[in-house]
C-alpha cells in the first residue's frame, strides 16, 4: 500500500468517525411533534411578537391574552421555510402587530407552546401551512 493511500484511508476513516459522533446530537436536535397533545385541536388568539423564517421549522411568536387580562408569550412551530415556500410564504408573510388566530395541538407539559396547524388573519384570511390544510 503506498503512502498516498494509507493518506486517503486515514482520512475517510476520520470523516465517517466524525460523522457518527455527531449523528445522534443532530438528531437529537429535530424532537419532531412528540412534544404536543395530537389527540386535541385548540386554538389561540394574539399579535405577532416576531416571525422566524427558518429550519427546522418556522417559529411564530404571540402575545396572548390568558382569561384574566394577562398578556402571555406563546411559541407556535409549523412547517419549514421550504415547505412553506410552496404556498408562496415568505420571511415577510406574517409580521410584528399582525393580530391572528392559530389552530394546532397544544404542547404536553402545559408551557405556552403550539404546534401550529392553522393560521387565520384578522381579515378571516386562512394562511396555506400544509397540503390539504
Amino acid at each position: 500500500m503506498t503512502m498516498r493511500i494509507m493518506k486517503k484511508t486515514l482520512v475517510t476513516i476520520f470523516a465517517l468517525s466524525a460523522a457518527f459522533v455527531a449523528l445522534p446530537r443532530a438528531a437529537q436536535a429535530h424532537h419532531g411533534w412528540a412534544d404536543f397533545d395530537s389527540t386535541t385541536e385548540v386554538s389561540i388568539k394574539g399579535t405577532v411578537i416576531d416571525f422566524h423564517f427558518v429550519n427546522p421549522h418556522c417559529v411564530v411568536e404571540l402575545e396572548v391574552m390568558d382569561e384574566k387580562g394577562v398578556a402571555r408569550k406563546w411559541q407556535g412551530e409549523f412547517a419549514s421555510p421550504a415547505e412553506l415556500a410552496r404556498y408562496r410564504w415568505t420571511a415577510a408573510s406574517l409580521e410584528a402587530g399582525d393580530r391572528i388566530t392559530v389552530t394546532g395541538h397544544a404542547a404536553k407539559n402545559g408551557s405556552p407552546a403550539i404546534h401550529v396547524l392553522g393560521i387565520r388573519l384578522a381579515n378571516g384570511q386562512e394562511l396555506k401551512l400544509y397540503n390539504g390544510r
